[in-house]
């Protein structure tokens, strides 16, 4: 293990934040799957109902590549627990931001990504998750391993 880069050391110990970024993007991608096969169009909520992942979750082609980028995004940066932090952290305020910015674009011509209340809420959520993993958990040298 380096001390600088804090890649995956003793018998593949990972910190929190690369297990986190692991975990999130392994589900944001496979939703993003799902949702490939849910959704019939690019078009928003804003113009034409779309797609809903296990009945709840509005999606559209766009919102589906949104998540595949995010998933593959956090998979890669899970590698290393520096990149793993700071795409927790890069992410994670974006949803937080989306999660507030959201519900102003339901049911407008500029929700572009089909947005909708249950969507904000998992992006609230997603966005604390992350975030504070990237604020509170293996800061410094001192690191928890898992």
């Amino acid at each position: 293990m380096t001390h600088g880069s804090h890649e995956v050391g003793r018998a593949g110990a990972r910190s929190l934040n690369q297990m986190l970024a692991l975990g999130f993007g392994a589900v944001y991608t496979l939703v993003a799957v799902l949702g490939f096969f849910v959704a019939e169009t690019f078009a928003g909520t804003g113009q034409e109902e779309n797609g809903q992942i296990f009945g709840l979750f509005q999606v559209n082609h766009l919102h589906n590549l949104v998540h595949l980028l995010i998933g593959v995004a956090l998979i890669a940066a899970a590698k290393r627990h520096d990149t793993a932090r700071g795409a927790n952290l890069a992410i994670g305020v974006t949803y937080v931001a989306l999660a507030v910015i959201g519900p102003f674009l339901t049911g407008t011509d500029l929700n572009i990504v089909a947005l909708n209340a249950p969507d904000h809420w998992l992006h609230l959520a997603s966005g604390l998750a992350l975030a504070g993993v990237a604020l509170a958990a293996d800061r410094g040298g001192a690191r928890t391993t898992v």
